[in-house]
């Protein structure tokens, strides 16, 4: 843990703010759940809680199935971090998405491009074509699941397109229950 010096008090409601740099540099969006950690000595610690990542060991079964379907990559992904993949780029679980990728499922758009890449996360420079579908869970989108050719010259058809879309679904409805 680092310090950043910033000194804020609680509130009569027991309220802190979270001031507005941390927020934009922890991607803390307002109504994101956070977990709250204790520790013996007195220290307090909140931590972004990912409703997909409770799904972490679903995920990585879903991206295997998904990636057995078509040998193509599979990933999954919360709002913030790559959670599963299969097929490929097993690299990049555990790193943050790309500004471009949160944009483009915080639109709640299915995107099947079989010519431009949307980069997974920031250092992603992949190529081909990709499925990319949100995952909703209670009105929010929570993830996104997402297929990508296994080289240059995939095609996807509509059968890829409806199974990533299956996948988002069944995630969303895993988190609602």
């Amino acid at each position: 843990m680092k310090a950043t010096g910033i000194v804020r008090r609680i509130d009569e409601l027991g309220r802190i703010v979270v001031p507005k740099e941390i927020r934009r540099t922890m991607r803390i969006r307002e109504g994101d759940p956070m977990e709250i950690y204790t520790s013996e000595e007195g220290t307090i610690l909140l931590k972004k809680y990912s409703p997909v990542g409770e799904l972490s060991g679903i995920s990585v079964q879903i991206a295997e199935s998904m990636n057995h379907c078509g040998g193509n990559i599979a990933v999954i992904t919360d709002r913030d971090r790559v959670i599963a993949v299969s097929g490929g780029k097993r690299d990049i679980v555990d790193k943050s998405i790309s500004d471009e990728l949160n944009k483009i499922i915080s639109e709640r758009k299915v995107i099947k491009d079989n010519h431009a890449y949307i980069p997974i996360t920031e250092e992603d420079e992949g190529e081909g074509a990709q499925i990319i579908s949100p995952v909703i869970c209670n009105g929010d989108v929570i993830g996104s699941a997402i297929l990508v050719g296994k080289d240059k010259r995939t095609l996807f058809n509509e059968g890829d397109s409806k199974m990533v879309i299956a996948v988002s679904m069944v995630l969303g409805k895993q988190m609602e229950n």
